[in-house]
């Protein structure tokens, strides 16, 4: 089992940058593939990042394409998104999750992530 901790959230002017964390509990990380997904008021949670255990292989959403980058480093347990050129539409609530699997296969739904963080709200002002 692994814990999950976000950060970095906040409030950031449309055009800004933020770099979100997800740092796990546990000495299992590297084995475990992680997605960044987000849920806005009065929606589903959407996918927005994936990558898998190595960091070797990412995916992304076409609405942040180019403009979010999803990173890892196992020795210190965490997964970053880094984003760029953000937009009052990316103004939500951001999870990290946690799959246990084996596969290098990147899932882009929800159910498909065992483990959840609490979240971090990030905001984008026009």
């Amino acid at each position: 089992q692994v814990q999950l901790v976000e950060s970095g959230g906040g409030l950031v002017q449309a055009g800004g940058s933020l770099r979100l964390s997800c740092t796990a509990s546990g000495r299992t990380f590297s084995t475990y593939p992680m997605g960044w997904f987000r849920q806005a008021p009065g929606k589903e949670r959407e996918f927005v990042a994936a990558i898998s255990m190595s960091g070797g292989a990412t995916g992304y959403a076409g609405s942040v394409k180019g403009r979010f980058t999803i990173s890892r480093d196992n020795a210190k347990n965490t997964v970053y998104l880094q984003m760029n050129s953000l937009k009052p539409e990316d103004t939500a609530v951001y999870y990290c999750g946690a799959r246990e699997s084996s596969t290098i296969v990147l899932r882009t739904q929800a159910h498909e992530y065992d483990y959840w963080g609490q979240g971090t709200q990030v905001t984008v002002s026009s």
